[in-house]
């Protein structure tokens, strides 16, 4: 069950109308987010490029490119609602998105240990019959423990890396080294489950406007 921020479980409740919810991502992360917060979307990718725009804000382009998402995922329906996200990991303003490779991986690693970054998780929803669309972005601070190499190897010699901004998850074996300092754990995951929630009354709003 969805944590929220005050400390109690917590569901999303959205319109009864609001079907199919459609998630425009494969991430099985931001599924069991959304999961254990009542939601069982039907799951439909969207084939979106990730990469940021020369001199592009980080932030602004974790938000543009959940809504970009969202876009590419609404265009062959007709109905429903559709939510995406994105993930960026943030480092002195420099954005780390997902290792090519083990080498990649372990450079990324490098830079973050010993230091604090910044997880930026944005979500969009689209109302596919009227276009409307409401986003966000959320924030967490993230500390990492020194590691040294036989540490970084050990985490390496896993798959845990691949596949993730900033090659760790806060939820796996990089717990033993990433600590949360401020924000909300699912933001580091993957999904704000509390942004989502925030965005269910505005796309409301947007449709009876």
């Amino acid at each position: 069950m969805a944590v929220g921020d005050e400390g109690l479980p917590r569901l999303i409740a959205l319109p009864s109308d609001w079907t199919p919810l459609v998630l425009a991502s494969a991430s099985p992360r931001r599924r069991d987010l959304l999961a254990s917060a009542g939601l069982r979307p039907e799951v439909a990718p969207s084939d979106v490029d990730e990469s940021l725009f020369p001199g592009e804000d980080a932030f602004a382009a974790c938000e543009r490119l959940a809504r970009d998402k969202a876009r590419a995922a609404a265009a062959p329906r007709r109905r429903g609602v559709v939510l995406a996200g994105d993930t960026i990991v943030v480092l002195d303003g420099e954005a780390l998105g997902k290792p090519a490779d083990r080498a990649e991986a372990a450079a990324m690693l490098r830079r973050l240990a010993g230091r604090t970054h910044q997880v930026a998780s944005s979500a969009a929803l689209l109302h596919v019959a009227s276009g409307q669309l409401v986003s966000g972005v959320d924030v967490s601070d993230v500390e990492f423990s020194p590691l040294d190499d036989a540490r970084l190897e050990r985490y390496l010699a896993g798959d845990e890396w691949r596949d993730k901004a900033g090659a760790y998850a806060i939820q796996g074996e990089a717990g033993d080294f990433a600590r949360l300092v401020s924000g909300r754990l699912d933001t580091v995951i993957g999904l704000s489950l509390g942004l989502v929630e925030r965005l269910v009354p505005r796309l409301v709003a947007e449709l009876v406007a």
